[in-house]
């Protein structure tokens, strides 16, 4: 296990990046707060109302780690010891001493794959499908698919390949982990049904119930048909609510009824104090409802609390923070919250020289 984590090292934010990540970065989990996976997870869930395509992709990259984990299993037993000839054939051995050492820990999507990689997954694919064979037809590979794998129970609990985990995978966790993928997402009537081409859910259905597939190429298709989507239609908005902003939706519709209440009553008290001709000490109050007015007001424009932002928060639920590490998302926030401090300051400064230094008049 130890030459598995060395080989595939668990992937590290990167830290020197100038620049906005890209959803491979965020879901691969190499981005940090705000931009980060769980930021993403909880902006699926609460603002697209789409967490269910998000968890199809993660629990397919997840069924990727799995048969990576298998396969190198298999080929280490291949390469350390004499395997028993009935449990693997000639062809399949060849296989497995082909495919390498697949040290790339991230299973992403077919279109940003080196070539490398796209051989290497594809030689997998390629094994357990006459791995599948073989165990159908062998006794020894009955046995090894009746063994239980207490650890292994859906590809959420098993963990990536970057560290490899204690315990054996079973050929039968492999065909679990697809079937709780169709069976889930893709199935009319599933439980978190996601709404894909029918070509592509007929494919997957007839690969997997029909010629008893379950190498990651089943979903291949999918799961790019789901990234694009994602990339397309929801990616673009996290970057504007979580890059550029660090309010939420809920908090944002409060301040802009805070801010036109306090504007209301600045200007419901500035006129009366007008007419009634009080002196400007007294209408030195008027400093106080205007300031929060335009504060609450300006942070409704921008989506952004610039306060919060120059102490390096950000909010992911109704008044729940979390601290803004990703370097560049905490650069541009701080330039866009001395932005938004300007122009409150200017705002609230032109209504409160308007309305205490314009003389009095009593009605």
């Amino acid at each position: 296990m130890a030459d598995d984590a060395a080989a595939s090292p668990s992937p590290q934010p990167d830290l020197t990046r100038n620049r906005l990540p890209t959803l491979f970065e965020v879901l691969s989990r190499r981005t940090l707060p705000p931009v980060d996976l769980f930021s993403f997870y909880i902006y699926m869930r609460d603002q697209q109302r789409s967490v269910d395509y998000l968890d199809f992709w993660l629990d397919v990259a997840q069924h990727m780690s799995l048969c990576r984990h298998y396969v190198r299993e298999l080929r280490r037993s291949v390469l350390v010891g004499t395997p028993d000839p009935d449990k693997s054939s000639k062809r399949s051995s060849g296989i497995l001493e082909a495919l390498g050492e697949m040290s790339h820990p991230v299973a992403g999507p077919s279109m940003y794959a080196s070539e490398k990689e796209k051989e290497q997954d594809a030689q997998m694919s390629a094994f357990l499908r006459e791995d599948r064979g073989d165990r159908h037809d062998s006794p020894a590979g009955s046995a090894r698919q009746d063994r239980p794998s207490p650890n292994v129970s859906t590809p959420r609990e098993f963990n990536t390949d970057s560290n490899s985990p204690p315990h054996t995978v079973a050929r039968q966790d492999i065909r679990a982990s697809a079937e709780k993928i169709l069976y889930t997402f893709l199935l009319p009537g599933a439980e978190r049904e996601i709404i894909l081409p029918g070509s592509i859910t007929q494919d997957v259905t007839t690969a997997i119930e029909e010629f008893g597939r379950d190498d990651p190429e089943v979903f291949d298709v999918a799961k790019d048909y789901v990234f694009q989507a994602m990339e397309r239609d929801a990616f673009p908005g996290f970057l504007r609510m979580k890059a550029l902003g660090n309010l939420i939706p809920p908090t944002l519709v409060m301040r802009l009824i805070l801010g036109l209440v306090s504007m209301f009553g600045g200007f419901w008290a500035a006129f009366i104090l007008i007419f009634l001709n009080e002196t400007r000490r007294v209408r030195l109050w008027l400093i106080l409802p205007f300031t929060i007015g335009v504060y609450f007001l300006a942070s409704y424009q921008y989506s952004l609390d610039p306060v919060l932002a120059l102490i390096g928060l950000s909010e992911y639920t109704p008044f729940n923070f979390s601290r803004v590490r990703e370097p560049y998302v905490r650069k541009l926030l701080a330039r866009r919250a001395i932005m938004v401090l300007a122009v409150t300051v200017l705002v609230d400064a032109a209504l409160c020289v308007l309305f205490i230094f314009v003389p009095g008049k009593r009605l």
